[in-house]
């Protein structure tokens, strides 16, 4: 299909230009002023936003073995209708992709059904059992990094030739940290005022950070390429930056809920329940410090759902996870951007830029001979989050109901509008 965006505000080199855009067999043909229009079909997107595609380095697919929780067809769907071009699913599926054989069938549905680009992750050790190295060299041409994400690694000596195995593979690891010597058992928000207030137990910030402190001694000695999942935490800020200050090749995510809530907004309500927890107002505030000075890289959004039931019991009884891919930008823009927090280059490079740089990853830019993912943003569209409207088969948010000025309009992978109508921008 060819398709030529018109009247739109094209975000090219840190900077918005009044541009077109055209786009033909999946590329950007050209970038310019009053383009031709024969032969294309012709999409006025009045003065939105053209940002490169977002791209979301944290992603629960859920399949194979739990699509009653959601399936490559409804996340990617749920995806392109916030605007992400690209995602990269974690592997704690049944089977857990370990080995080539057992990627192969989740391959095989990201071939069938994906409405946008998804690159999985394998498994750092066979079953995420956490004894003994998964087959990391025969998944390494068809995955794009090694994680246990739901689970830390515990054991120092297989951290570290998992490393060394990464680092011979060129990949990174990519590692949700969490010392489990160091949570109460049964905890189900941040050991801070929420918790003593409301007698529930807590899970400490030292289970993350002193996980994080190991790991980066182990990228010391090894010299891999290291990535921390959905840091919450002010001490795994200022390790990482640190780390960052030395030279190491370290580099890590936070997600949306992070940046925006701290445990003084919690409820008692299954969608304000995950892992990492929500954590106190401090925490938050040295988030968004290291975003704004580039400590943290990507801001992914650890979408995980789960079915109504499991996510009904409360903060005591539902399963830790919440959904993100439909309300991220929105969310973001509103609470960071308008309000002066962040400016929005900042949010645009962590969503759109950065992470296709980590993770060597296509897009990123519009310029000619560009692949062409692309997401349109109209920045003056209020509404309120609707959980219920959500593609996604999971619906547990705790921004359900947040007044948001921004939605996506439009988002088009390898030159195919994955959401949105090629009609007028909206679906």
């Amino acid at each position: 299909m060819n398709l030529l965006l018109t009247g739109g505000s094209v975000y090219q080199k840190g900077m918005f230009i009044s541009a077109d855009v055209a786009i033909s067999e999946g590329r950007i043909v050209s970038v310019g002023s009053n383009l031709p229009r024969e032969g294309f079909s012709v999409i006025q997107v009045n003065d939105d936003l053209v940002l490169p595609g977002f791209v979301d380095v944290h992603v629960h697919l859920r399949e194979p073995g739990f699509s009653y929780k959601e399936t490559i067809a409804t996340g990617t769907a749920a995806a392109a209708a916030g605007g992400y071009t690209a995602v990269c699913a974690m592997p704690n599926l049944n089977p857990v992709p370990d080995s080539a054989w057992n990627l192969r069938k989740e391959l095989k549905a990201i071939r069938r059904d994906a409405r946008v680009r998804v690159y999985p992750y394998g498994a750092i050790s066979g079953g995420e059992s956490g004894a003994e190295l998964s087959d990391m060299e025969g998944m390494a041409k068809n995955v794009v990094g090694f994680s246990d994400d739901g689970k830390g690694v515990q054991d120092r000596e297989l951290m570290r030739k998992a490393m060394l195995t990464a680092k011979k593979l060129d990949l990174p690891i990519v590692a949700h940290c969490e010392d489990n010597t160091l949570l109460t058992p049964g905890w189900c928000v941040h050991n801070g005022e929420f918790a003593r207030r409301n007698q529930l137990p807590g899970n400490n910030s030292e289970s993350e950070w002193k996980q994080v402190e190991r790991d980066l001694d182990l990228v010391r000695e090894t010299g891999c390429r290291y990535h921390v999942c959905h840091i919450s935490t002010k001490e795994s800020v200022a390790l990482i930056r640190k780390a960052k200050a030395e030279g190491l090749s370290v580099t890590c995510e936070t997600a949306p809920h992070y940046l925006l809530l701290c445990d003084a907004d919690l409820q008692d309500d299954g969608r304000f329940k995950m892992n990492p927890p929500i954590r106190s107002a401090a925490d938050r505030d040295a988030l968004i410090a290291g975003l704004l000075d580039g400590t943290i890289d990507c801001i992914a959004t650890d979408h995980a759902p789960h079915s109504a039931e499991e996510k009904s019991r409360g903060l005591r009884g539902s399963l830790n996870g919440i959904v993100g891919l439909e309300t991220a930008f929105p969310v973001l823009y509103t609470g960071l951007v308008e309000n002066g927090i962040v400016p929005l280059d900042v949010l645009i490079d962590r969503l759109c830029i950065r992470p296709r740089n980590i993770f060597q990853l296509p897009g990123g830019i519009i310029e000619e001979g560009a692949v062409a993912d692309l997401t349109v943003i109209d920045t003056s569209r209020p509404h309120s989050i609707d959980a219920g409207s959500f593609r996604s088969m999971g619906h547990a948010t705790p921004f359900d109901g947040w007044p948001v000025t921004a939605a996506v309009a439009l988002t088009i992978c390898n030159g195919e509008a994955a959401y949105g109508s090629v009609g007028n921008g909206e679906e």
